[in-house]
């Protein structure tokens, strides 16, 4: 099986910076994409920022030049930089990581990180 585990998040005040971060690990073959995806409460779950193995990344528009996505293939590790937070981008935040593992292709996630934006 293939772990996904999160970490970093936290309160923070609006216009402040966070770093999160997630690693994959387990019986992993490969990993073709790795993302972030976040949910508010009464909301649906939604897309954050992706990035493939050769380092194509994709954002959603509303954190678009706040946020910033890498990753280290070595360590099956992704991180997600949040720069100048809104009360908006409150929400669990989750590491979605798509593997083939010597089971099974397909999405593993993790269990999810809270990130509040409040003065």
């Amino acid at each position: 099986q293939v772990q996904v585990v999160e970490s970093g998040g936290g309160l923070v005040q609006p216009g402040g910076s966070l770093r999160l971060s997630c690693a994959a690990s387990g019986s992993i073959v490969s990993i073709n994409a790795m993302g972030w995806y976040r949910q508010a409460p009464g909301k649906q779950r939604e897309l954050v920022a992706t990035i493939t193995s050769p380092g194509n990344t994709n954002y959603a528009d509303s954190v678009k030049g706040r946020f910033s996505i890498s990753r280290d293939n070595a360590k099956n590790t992704v991180y997600l930089q949040m720069n100048n937070l809104k009360p908006e981008d409150t929400a669990v935040y989750y590491c979605n990581t798509k593997a083939r593992s010597a089971f099974r292709s397909g999405d593993y996630w993790g269990q999810g990180t809270q990130v509040t934006v409040s003065s």
